[in-house]
């Protein structure tokens, strides 16, 4: 344990980070909040997540490891409910918080992130004079911008994110293109953000056998395999992929993997979205070339990448993306659409090609040139390899955040304690991948 650590509200009222991936509303926020607290944790920090309860069977509160605990919030019907409909219960989710936090020791900052967790935060500092840190994870203004008339968000949503624009102490921008729609679109002062990216866990995620994943996947050897995996929404662009297997070379041996969706088998009434993609697959003429293989729990995702030639993402917006640090790391090329964190994260004609989204055929274009050229193809895993591990580690992410916190606690703290903290967050800094994990 290192010496006085911080004490860390995280917030994340929709994405608790013990909920299974993949499913509509469990994807990279999820992933975020529970690698983030986990590192921290095992930084010798004190977090607990508040999140809320979405099952009658959860229990207050889960001992997830040493400094680590995640507290369940009464809001609302103890079910699932979609994120868009959560706002009303905001009210309820905050009175439970704020009972939590009056007879608990005192935190020594609140990182929230969603802008509904960001409502939460902003009443916990006027309460408890506590530092605020937030994570969007998403921007209401952006998402309008791209979803039009399908964004089902209330319109409260802008005014309540840039309010917290004003208020937070700090705003932890994703990625560059995050930090300037932060700037554009609501008025965000550059010195008020902190550009911090999303991670990948190395234990999870690393170099395989592609003979041996084939195999342990039934997948044959001779087929050019192209992977896309995470949440079935039509965001995420997979029409696209689709639509560019009609446009591949019809002696090309080539398999689409659709890995995501509601259950684990590819049940159409359980994930719409399927239903929708088999009708474009079908439309297409290229049914025979696309298998979608219903929900993988996590461990088995390295499988995938690693059997895969090449991982395909062509979202037409997404804020930032972890899957393709996720392929990155098991040495899989990627190719993705040139939009929000993909275009930071995927370095174009080092680690994977970059391609305009809705558009099948730039995507079928590179996928050409890549089953064209296997030795490149290689290559380009092996520098995304590189790049990960130098850049997009969650033991790097965390310290970084661990800093930005100690940077507003210092206004709650003694002075000699808070130069304690901020000795203590860079000492907790080790080379990428070597630091030390706690399951």
């Amino acid at each position: 344990m290192c010496p006085e650590p911080l004490r860390i509200a995280l917030i994340s009222e929709h994405a608790s980070p013990l909920a299974t991936v993949g499913s509509v509303d469990a994807g990279g926020q999820n992933i975020y909040v529970a690698n983030v607290a986990r590192c921290l944790a095992g930084a010798g920090h004190q977090v607990d997540v508040f999140t809320r309860r979405d099952d009658p069977q959860l229990p207050s509160t889960v001992d997830v490891r040493s400094g680590l605990r995640v507290l369940h919030i009464d809001a609302g019907p103890a079910a699932f409910v979609p994120k868009e409909e959560l706002l009303p219960h905001m009210p309820s989710f905050t009175g439970s918080a704020r009972r939590l936090v009056q007879h608990s020791a005192r935190y020594d900052v609140v990182h929230a992130n969603f802008f509904m967790s960001g409502l939460v935060g902003m009443r916990l500092k006027e309460l408890f004079g506590l530092p605020l840190v937030m994570t969007f994870h998403a921007l209401g203004l952006v998402r309008r911008e791209h979803q039009k008339a399908a964004d089902a968000f209330p319109p409260a949503r802008i005014a309540i994110e840039k309010r917290i624009v004003r208020r937070a102490d700090r705003v932890i921008a994703e990625c560059p293109q995050d930090e300037a729609d932060l700037v554009r679109l609501y008025g965000a002062h550059p010195r008020a953000i902190s550009t911090v990216p999303c991670g990948v866990d190395l234990t999870e995620f690393s170099p395989g056998s592609k003979a041996a994943a084939r195999r342990a996947l039934g997948l044959s050897d001779d087929e050019f395999v192209v992977l896309q995996l995470g949440r079935l929404v039509p965001r995420k662009g997979i029409d696209n992929v689709i639509r560019s297997m009609a446009l591949l070379p019809p002696e090309m041996r080539v398999r689409l993997l659709v890995v995501g969706g509601e259950s684990r088998d590819p049940d159409d009434r359980k994930t719409p979205e399927i239903a929708r993609l088999r009708g474009v697959a079908d439309e297409c003429g290229v049914t025979d070339r696309v298998t979608f293989t219903g929900q993988r729990r996590r461990d088995e995702l390295a499988n995938y990448y690693a059997a895969a030639d090449v991982f395909v993402t062509t979202p037409w917006y997404e804020p930032f993306g972890i899957t393709p640090l996720e392929a990155m790391a098991c040495g899989t090329p990627v190719v993705g659409s040139a939009v929000g964190g993909i275009q930071h994260s995927v370095a174009d004609g080092v680690t994977g090609y970059l391609v305009p989204p809705k558009d099948p055929q730039a995507l079928a274009e590179r996928l050409v040139h890549l089953h064209a050229n296997p030795a490149l193809a290689q290559a380009l895993g092996r520098a995304g390899i590189r790049r990960v591990r130098s850049l997009f580690t969650w033991e790097r992410v965390a310290r970084e955040l661990a800093e930005v916190y100690a940077a507003v606690a210092p206004k709650n703290v003694e002075p000699a304690r808070a130069a304690r903290v901020l000795s203590l967050v860079r000492r907790s800094a080790l080379p990428a991948g070597q630091a030390q994990v706690h399951a």
